[in-house]
């Protein structure tokens, strides 16, 4: 694979040593390729425009401010995955509002956050397993009998179709792909996706992937 046939990367984190650390493996990795690096949020959104990287890894604490506040105004230009090593689960839930395309904890093997980094680009979503745990067990943390007992009734509205599609949606697949898995058309695809998010009560693909 020649260099511009690599998948791009912008490394946005305040610690030298790990963007170093990272850099190697990113620059043994044939598939990618380093565009540039910066170690605060100050420097993130020129660096986007100006190098226009295909993806961007971001950490979420900075000196200069909080990465999670950047995270909308990125997603406009780049992909973006949030590489971190925040623990706190309501943290991961605003970054996947907030429009981040993928969610990875900075302990996962360098494997993991390949396969993240290739979903991304591919135009699917990537969220860590462990942390996305995290979150869906805080979503779902009774503060009564009454939010499971309304959450159950919810799911009890799906039809067996409609359980399939957001099954593939918390693979990350996207409408052409999930029709392609069923062997059904797009346009099936997007009722059913209509119909998921009423009965779920949730306003957004990336809430049904937290549900999911």
């Amino acid at each position: 694979m020649n260099e511009e046939e690599k998948i791009r990367i912008l490394m946005v984190d305040d610690h030298q040593i790990f963007r170093s650390g990272l850099r190697l493996l990113i620059e043994a990795n044939p598939t990618f390729a380093v565009a540039g690096e910066c170690g605060c949020l100050g420097d993130a959104a020129q660096m986007i425009d100006d190098l226009r990287p295909d993806l961007t890894l971001l950490d979420l604490k900075f000196e200069d401010g909080n990465g999670l506040d950047l995270i909308p105004k990125m997603a406009e230009k780049t992909k973006l995955i949030v590489l971190t090593g925040e623990t706190d689960p309501l943290v991961h839930e605003k970054c996947l509002k907030s429009g981040a395309n993928g969610l990875v904890s900075k302990e996962m093997a360098s494997k993991e956050l390949f396969d993240a980094m290739t979903c991304v680009f591919n135009g699917e979503m990537w969220f860590d397993k462990g942390l996305m745990g995290k979150v869906v067990r805080e979503l779902t943390r009774p503060e009564g009998n009454g939010t499971v007992d309304l959450e159950v009734r919810r799911i009890q509205t799906l039809s067996p179709r409609e359980r399939e599609v957001i099954m593939l949606v918390g693979e990350g697949l996207k409408n052409m792909a999930i029709a392609e898995r069923l062997f059904i058309s797009e346009t099936t695809v997007r009722h059913h996706m209509t119909s998921i998010l009423s009965k779920l009560e949730v306003s957004s693909r990336l809430e049904l992937v937290v549900f999911a």
